[in-house]
């Protein structure tokens, strides 16, 4: 229940779309791929479930070597592309007993009935797939992916075209498939993958950039910056003083955030600071960088 991904590599005529890639994802694992548009994850997540041929590189599925083997690989694997393909004149429980009759499910009837309640298509279930809203048509997509109980998720935009509540669901239902699957998926919406991920890949210009738990990534690219909250209020040219505080912003009344070449003895004068002038500390901490901030110092043109 893994995905091995080894010196992948896609060029399409002078174009390097994916360069050499490799990292892994183990079951229990819900990672974010992240990348700017045109950074090679659609690519990477179609060679990883067959629908591309690498140049050269291996991509493995549950120990199967998906260029070798494709069809036992794709049994394995529930994929959400992100051109969602559906047959708009279908009904959606003529669509995912189509889906299941491919996967030959047994018992199709009672599962078309798990994955309808699972993705949250209940009240649409009697529709055609063109009378769908995006959201609908995104949570058709990803009950075909789910339908054959897949060891491995590969979802690409999956919260694409949903609504804040739609968000909310869909996110629960990804999280739990994580608990038992292995979940490998990309999206745009950086406060999606904060919210389910413990870890992610960051892409750019077909080159890995960053893979690593998100904590650490945020320790590593916010070293310089403090929050400190005191229980007496002052001004901000106490702070303004600090030897090596390059910035000071107020967040509330007790609340400031100091951003300074060495996080340490920022905190350092802090506390001497306090002693000094006979002030409370309530809090005082290094702050972890958004990983929005993390996104554009790793794929930002110089």
């Amino acid at each position: 229940m893994s995905i091995v991904v080894n010196e992948l590599m896609k060029v399409y005529g002078e174009q390097i779309a994916v360069n050499k890639i490799s990292f892994s994802v183990q079951k229990g694992e819900i990672v974010g791929f992240l990348g700017p548009n045109g950074a090679g994850k659609s690519t990477t997540m179609k060679m990883i479930t067959g629908y591309l041929t690498p140049d050269s590189g291996v991509a493995t599925v549950s120990n199967i070597n998906v260029a070798n083997n494709p069809i036992e690989a794709k049994k394995k694997i529930g994929y959400l592309p992100e051109a969602n393909p559906l047959y708009f004149d279908m009904y959606i429980k003529e669509y995912l007993e189509f889906i299941a009759g491919i996967h030959k499910i047994d018992n199709k009837k009672q599962r078309i009935k798990d994955v309808i309640e699972l993705t949250g298509l209940g009240v649409e279930q009697r529709k055609k797939i063109s009378q769908l809203s995006k959201g609908y048509k995104q949570r058709t997509g990803l009950a075909a992916a789910l339908i054959h109980d897949p060891e491995v998720l590969i979802l690409d935009e999956p919260t694409s075209g949903l609504d804040p509540n739609q968000i909310i669901e869909i996110r629960k239902v990804i999280k739990d498939q994580g608990l038992h699957k292995t979940v490998l998926f990309s999206s745009h919406i950086l406060q999606e993958v904060e919210a389910m991920c413990d870890r992610v890949i960051i892409v750019n210009k077909g080159k890995l950039v960053a893979d690593d738990k998100l904590a650490n990534l945020q320790q590593k690219g916010s070293n310089d910056r403090v929050k400190v909250s005191f229980k007496e209020p002052l001004e901000d040219e106490w702070l303004k003083r600090l030897n090596g505080a390059t910035s000071v912003n107020k967040i509330d009344t007790f609340t400031w955030q100091i951003t300074g070449r060495d996080s340490n003895e920022v905190k350092k004068q802090l506390l001497e600071l306090s002693l000094q002038h006979n002030l409370n500390i309530v809090s005082l901490q290094t702050e972890g960088g958004s990983l929005e901030e993390i996104f554009r110092s790793l794929t930002q043109p110089e």
